[in-house]
């Protein structure tokens, strides 16, 4: 049986069935129910990091021709795009050579995405995902179900230059709903994986302390968080005057912007690292930083990775900035070929003096995923990214926002797209809803448009409740 398989069995075992075998299961290192596939990849990743650059780039070029190639035999929509750029897949001879087709974006896999699928999205090991997507657009793709193994393995290698290994214990606050215990504890636990689940929903100083008071019971462990949720956090050790415990040996945090004050708060009020790293759902560009600095190190093995000026002229100066473009070596369902993925950098140099690694080297990375925040009745808070669907939730919706102006209360604004129909907000709201449920009431409202801010993104909480009167409410729910 698959890594993903055993997976998706365990995930979805009723809880008492999880109860009684855990203990068995637990037993086991999760590397090992992670699977074959996945420590194949993991020494894989961590071969290749080492590689010198001329070695790195004959391996891109290899498998940029091998992607290419499969896109045109296989790819309707790749192989009418190469005819009319005038491309031969043959004459892909260097990787400048990859500039001679034109970029994609969200928009072409919107208009294309089913012509651009080298197999039947019926197919046996294709799965459909979704994500909120820049500038507030809604996408959804397919890809193989084997991605999970490869993109794991690659964190796990990221994360062990931060001294994380593949069957350490996780603490993680990163937007799961967890239901409250006996005791009223918003705590799970999954013994096959050693992840303890805590509520990023449920935030409030009270909630914090227990989460913390149960966090020194549970052993070694690596925090795995959002950027605000462990900002969130921060901001509670410190007006509560309270330690990290001792058994935290360090922060991951990933999926959002992270913002450097925020970093230097965390890492003063816990003596931990705060280590980071850049990805999205597209799979097609992976950073992280290394041992020895918070400078974004993009994995030559796990895409290929191009930083374009306005000109769409590769940038090749350090200190200029660009966007992130990307093909992936993982998805050979739909190839993502030079596609535009609306997020932007600064290129810091092809080697890093303090590692040795010969990657493309990245900061200032502003991605579509903002720390933006929905406040809740008492004043506690609940990222955006926690609450975003990565399922079919917005289909049919071409933007949508949050608008609050009172505390656990919203109005989510959607903008149709062609043949909405407008039973699909009840399925919307019941959705949300169980994200949300006693945190935030909301209601829904039909629009013409949203507007987006002066760089082209979108805001997906448009807060409008004063800072003042945020911290008001934080002081009297403390």
């Amino acid at each position: 049986m698959s890594a993903l398989s055993r997976k998706n069995l365990w995930e979805r075992m009723p809880a008492p069935a999880k109860g009684a075998l855990g203990a068995v299961l637990g037993v086991a290192p999760p590397s090992f129910w992670l699977g074959r596939a996945f420590r194949r990849h993991l020494d894989s990743a961590r071969r290749a990091q080492q590689w010198p650059a001329e070695k790195a780039a004959a391996w891109q070029l290899a498998r940029l021709r091998e992607i290419v190639a499969h896109a045109a035999t296989q790819s309707p929509f790749c192989r009418r795009a190469f005819e009319s750029a005038g491309f031969d897949p043959g004459d892909l001879k260097s990787l400048d050579d990859l500039r001679r087709l034109p970029t994609i974006d969200k928009s072409t896999i919107r208009e294309h995405g089913d012509d651009m699928l080298t197999v039947s999205k019926r197919s046996r090991g294709v799965d459909y995902v979704a994500t909120g997507g820049t500038g507030g657009e809604p996408l959804g793709f397919h890809i193989g179900a084997d991605r999970s193994a490869i993109e794991y393995a690659y964190l796990v290698a990221s994360w062990e230059r931060a001294g994380y290994d593949a069957d350490a214990t996780q603490a993680v606050f990163r937007g799961q709903v967890v239901a409250p215990d006996r005791s009223g504890l918003r705590h799970g636990y999954d013994p096959v994986l050693r992840r303890h689940y805590y509520s990023t929903f449920h935030m409030t100083d009270a909630d914090m302390a227990r989460y913390l008071d149960h966090l020194a019971t549970i052993g070694d462990c690596y925090l795995h968080v959002y950027p605000s949720s462990m900002a969130t956090l921060t901001r509670y050790l410190q007006r509560a005057d309270r330690r990290m415990p001792s058994n935290v040996r360090g922060i991951l945090a990933g999926s959002e912007i992270v913002y450097e004050a925020d970093r230097a708060a965390t890492e003063r009020a816990t003596g931990l690292r705060y280590y980071s790293w850049y990805g999205h759902s597209e799979k097609l560009v992976l950073a992280a930083e290394c041992e020895h600095s918070s400078i974004y190190h993009v994995w030559p093995t796990y895409g290929y990775c191009e930083l374009l000026d306005k000109a769409g002229r590769p940038v090749t100066e350090p200190g200029e900035r660009g966007e992130i473009v990307g093909t992936g070596f993982i998805n050979r369902v739909m190839p993502f070929i030079r596609y535009r993925t609306g997020d932007y950098a600064t290129l810091a140099g092809t080697r890093c003096d303090a590692c040795g690694r010969a990657h493309l080297l990245l900061t200032d990375i502003c991605g579509h995923r903002t720390q933006e925040m929905l406040v809740c009745a008492d004043g506690s808070e609940i990222s955006w990214t926690a609450v975003n669907m990565h399922d079919r939730t917005f289909d049919g919706v071409r933007r949508f926002q949050f608008v609050q102006r009172q505390p656990g209360r919203a109005t989510l604004r959607l903008v149709p797209a062609g043949g909405f129909e407008h039973s699909r907000t009840e399925a919307i709201k019941r959705s949300l809803d169980r994200k949300l449920a006693e945190r935030i009431v909301f209601d829904i409202e039909l629009c013409d448009d949203i507007e987006l801010t002066r760089r082209g993104k979108a805001t997906f909480v448009d807060q409008r409740i004063p800072d003042a009167a945020r911290q008001r409410i934080g002081a009297t729910a403390t």
